[in-house]
C-alpha cells in the first residue's frame, strides 16, 4: 500500500479561506491600524469562507490526505453545512461586537484575529476523518476563546470566567487525548472509519478494560465541550463573565463544534451498543438539570447558559436511541444522526437571535444584566423585544417559532423510530418544564416597568451614555443603536423563520 498522500486543494479551500482571513486580519491591523478596516477584512473573510464551503459542498464528497481507503479530511454535505454555519456565526458575532469594540473595552485586531482562528478550527472540524485532526481542530476552535472570554479590560468577572474556562477545558482535552491514545493502543488505528471497522470485526476487543477506558474517556472528554451534565459547571460562569458577543459565540459555534466532534466519533469509530447507554444517560441528566436550574436564574445570560445546557440534552437525545437494538438499524441510525445535527443548527440560529436581541437591548459594553433590567423593554423597543420573544418561544418549541418546534418534533420522531419511546417522553416532559422560564422571560419584556422607570442602566455620573462608562453617581442610558446589531438581529430572525418553514432542507443536508 502506497503511503504517498494525495492533496485535494479544492477540498481544502474553505480551510484556506478561514486561515487566510486570520493572516489578513493581522496584516490589516499592523499596516492600516484602523478598527473599521480590520473588522471589514474579518467580515469579508468570513463571508468568503461561507461561500467557499457552500460551493465545495454542493458537489460530490471530496477526500484528501488519504492512505489507502483511510482519509484524514473528508469534505461532504455535512462538513459543508458545519463550515457554512460556523463562518456565518463568526460573521454575526463580528457584527454584534461593533459596539463593544467601539467603546474600547477590547482591542480590535486581537479580537478579530482570535475569532478568525476559532473559525478555522470549526471549518476543519466538520471534515475531520481521524482522531488527531479532530482533536486539533476542536482545540483550534476552543483555544482562542480562552483569551476572548478574558479580553474585556478592567473586568474581574471576565478574568475569572477565562480562568474557569481554561482549567476545565484543559482537563477535558487531557481526557480526550488520553482516550485517543488508549484507543490507538487497543486498535492500532487513528482514522475514525478504521477504528469502527476494527471494533466491529473484533468484538473481543470490547471486553478489554483498555478499550472500555478508552471509549469512556473519549466520550466524557467531548461531553465537557458540549457542556453535558455532570461536566457543565463551567458554562454558566463563563458565559456570564464573557462579553455578550463572545458569550453568543460560545453558546453557538463552540457548542456546535463539540456536538460535531462527539457525533463524528460515535457515528464512525465507537460501537453504538457501548456509547448508546452512556449518551442516553447524559441526555436525560443534561436536559433535566439544565431546565430545573434555569427556573431559578435571575441573571439573563445565566438563564440562557442553563438553557443552553438543557438544549445540549435535546441534541444528545437522538444518539441515546443507539442504546436499543431498534435504534441501531441503518435507517434509525441515519435518522438519529441527522436529527442531532439538524437540532444543533436550529438551536444555534435561535440562540444567535436571542443574544443579538439582548445586545440590542443593553447598553454598549454592558453585561446581560438581570431579568428585571429587561422588564417593559417591549414598550420602549417593540421590534427588538419581539425578536427576542420570537427566539425564546422558538427555543421553547412553540409556534410561531417553527424552527424550534420542528427541531423538537425531529428529535422525538427519531427516538420513536429507534424504539426509545421512554426517552421521547423525557424530552417532552423537559420541554414542558422549559416553557416556564422561556415564557417568564418573554412575559417580562411586556410587563410594566418597575416603579414606572424608563429604560435605563446604572452608570457612574459624568459617563458616556452610549457606553455606560463614567466616574460617580447614576444616570439613565439607552441601548446602543448600532446598525450592524440590527442587521444581525433581522437576518437571524429571518433565517429562523425560513428554517421553520422549510426544516427538511436542513435534515436532507445533515443526512448526507
Amino acid at each position: 500500500m502506497s503511503v504517498v498522500q494525495s492533496v485535494d486543494n479544492v477540498a481544502l479551500l474553505p480551510a484556506y479561506l478561514a486561515a487566510g482571513t486570520a493572516v489578513l486580519v493581522l496584516l490589516a491591523d499592523l499596516l492600516v491600524a484602523r478598527a473599521r478596516v480590520t473588522l471589514a477584512v474579518a467580515a469579508v473573510g468570513a463571508t468568503a469562507t461561507a461561500l467557499g464551503a457552500a460551493l465545495v459542498g454542493a458537489g460530490n464528497e471530496r477526500r484528501t490526505f488519504c492512505v489507502g481507503p483511510d482519509c484524514s479530511y473528508v469534505f461532504g454535505g455535512r462538513a459543508a453545512l458545519v463550515a457554512v454555519v460556523v463562518a456565518l456565526l463568526t460573521l454575526g458575532v463580528l457584527a454584534l461586537s461593533g459596539p463593544l469594540l467601539r467603546v474600547g473595552q477590547s482591542p480590535t485586531g486581537e479580537y478579530c484575529f482570535l475569532l478568525a482562528c476559532s473559525m478555522t478550527g470549526g471549518v476543519v472540524l466538520g471534515a475531520a476523518g481521524d482522531l488527531i485532526t479532530l482533536i486539533v481542530a476542536l482545540e483550534t476552535l476552543t483555544l482562542p476563546l480562552y483569551v476572548l472570554v478574558g479580553l474585556r479590560r478592567g473586568s474581574l468577572a471576565s478574568a475569572e470566567a477565562a480562568v474557569t474556562f481554561f482549567v476545565v477545558s484543559v482537563v477535558a482535552t487531557t481526557l480526550t487525548l488520553l482516550g485517543a491514545a488508549l484507543l490507538y493502543a487497543a486498535t492500532g488505528g487513528l482514522h475514525l472509519g478504521r477504528i469502527g471497522a476494527i471494533l466491529a470485526d473484533r468484538p473481543d476487543l470490547l471486553d478489554l478494560p483498555l478499550t472500555t477506558a478508552a471509549v469512556a474517556l473519549v466520550v466524557l472528554g467531548l461531553a465537557f465541550k458540549v457542556a453535558a451534565v455532570p461536566f457543565h459547571a463551567w458554562a454558566p460562569a463563563t458565559y456570564d463573565g464573557a462579553p455578550l458577543p463572545v458569550a453568543a459565540y460560545l453558546s453557538t459555534a463552540s457548542k456546535l463544534g463539540g456536538v460535531v466532534a462527539l457525533l463524528a466519533v460515535v457515528q464512525h469509530a465507537l460501537p453504538a451498543d457501548v456509547t448508546g447507554p452512556v449518551l442516553a444517560l447524559l441526555a436525560v441528566l443534561t436536559m433535566t438539570v439544565g431546565n430545573l436550574v434555569a427556573l431559578r436564574q435571575r441573571r439573563t445570560v445565566r438563564l440562557l447558559a442553563w438553557s443552553s445546557v438543557a438544549q445540549a440534552g435535546y441534541i444528545l437525545a437522538p444518539l441515546g436511541a443507539l442504546a436499543l437494538a431498534a435504534g441501531r438499524t441503518a435507517d434509525a441510525r441515519t435518522a438519529a444522526y441527522a436529527a442531532a445535527v439538524a437540532y444543533a443548527v436550529f438551536f444555534v440560529v435561535l440562540e444567535l437571535a436571542a443574544f443579538a436581541a439582548l445586545v440590542a437591548l443593553r447598553p454598549a459594553g454592558a453585561d446581560g444584566g438581570t431579568l428585571d433590567d429587561l422588564r417593559g423593554a417591549a414598550r420602549r423597543h417593540p421590534w427588538r423585544a419581539a425578536a427576542l420573544g420570537l427566539a425564546l418561544v422558538g427555543l421553547a418549541g412553540l409556534p410561531p417559532g417553527l424552527a424550534g418546534l420542528f427541531a423538537k418534533v425531529t428529535v422525538v420522531r427519531s427516538l420513536l423510530d429507534g424504539g426509545a419511546g421512554w426517552l421521547a417522553v423525557v424530552v417532552a416532559v423537559n420541554a414542558v418544564i422549559g416553557l416556564a422560564y422561556y415564557l417568564r422571560l418573554t412575559a417580562t419584556l411586556w410587563a410594566a416597568p418597575a416603579g414606572g422607570l424608563a429604560d435605563r442602566a446604572a452608570v457612574p455620573a459624568g459617563g458616556d451614555a452610549a457606553s455606560g462608562v463614567a466616574s460617580g453617581g447614576t444616570v439613565a442610558v439607552v441601548p446602543v443603536r448600532a446598525r450592524t446589531v440590527g442587521v444581525v438581529l433581522a437576518v437571524a430572525t429571518a433565517v429562523a423563520l425560513v428554517l421553520g418553514l422549510a426544516p427538511q432542507l436542513v435534515l436532507d443536508v445533515a443526512a448526507r
